[in-house]
């Protein structure tokens, strides 16, 4: 890792609070923090809906990973004039998704169901492989790399289909703005895959890298990442936990 870190790429959008523990660690610490996403996720139009078959009423179950996937599909059931039965169940990736999921409908415990450990895959997956008899409606990105998902599904015979409601589009930024930071901060498996889009023959170096959730941590090992951040864990919950002991060594 650097011995000295003044610039850290934190790749989502910048805190619309001014009270963000983001900014307490910029002056706790003298970094300089640029908030930048590194990919988009556009929505697909009703007509490529329509073009699937697809009624997300011939389910019983919603398969939530993300905040973004979720606003996107609401938004997008909305358009079509869809409402989903009232007796649907929503398997959600972390209990963040289960709070933005109540902008869209009444949430009761019973019909809710997350991981144990928050944010993590494989314990949703066991989630929802013992409920075999559900129907899942799997909202997904266009190419999404998530075949140890499926594959997983596949194995224990659940009954599922994607969705495609989303593509990706990653956004461009130049070596010179790269080599400018000392660490980057990953939220999305999307991100690390931008990463390399944008420069296949990148590499780490001493440069601090962290992640957010299991899936980004597994991408980032697959492309040959070191991670020096990691969370949600028992001992840091959140990114800036995580990142605040980082600083602390530095």
């Amino acid at each position: 890792m650097p011995k000295d870190i003044k610039r850290i790429l934190v790749s989502q959008p910048k805190p619309s609070s001014p009270r963000s523990p983001y900014f307490d660690l910029e002056k706790k610490y003298g970094v300089e923090l640029t908030f930048r996403p590194l990919f988009s996720l556009e929505p697909v139009s009703t007509r490529e809906l329509r073009d699937q078959k697809i009624d997300p009423n011939d389910f019983t179950a919603l398969v939530l990973t993300s905040r973004t996937m979720t606003d996107h599909l609401f938004t997008q059931l909305k358009e079509m004039r869809i409402e989903l039965d009232d007796s649907y169940k929503y398997y959600c990736l972390s209990e963040m998704i289960v709070g933005y999921l109540q902008k869209f409908i009444t949430v009761r415990k019973r019909k809710v169901y997350t991981p144990e450990n928050n944010g993590n895959q494989e314990e949703l997956i066991d989630l929802i492989i013992k409920r075999k008899k559900e129907r899942f409606l799997i909202p997904t990105t266009e190419g999404q790399q998530k075949e140890d998902f499926f594959a997983r599904l596949d194995e224990e015979g659940i009954d599922y289909s994607r969705y495609v409601i989303t593509r990706t589009t990653y956004t461009s930024f130049t070596r010179e703005e790269l080599d400018a930071f000392d660490g980057i901060l990953f939220f999305s498996p999307n991100g690390v895959d931008s990463l390399f889009h944008n420069y296949p023959d990148f590499a780490q170096g001493k440069r601090l890298m962290g992640c957010l959730g299991e899936g980004t941590k597994q991408a980032m090992e697959e492309q040959g990442l070191r991670v020096d951040i990691m969370a949600p864990t028992p001992q840091f919950p959140s990114m800036t936990a995580a990142l605040e002991a980082a600083l602390k060594k530095h």
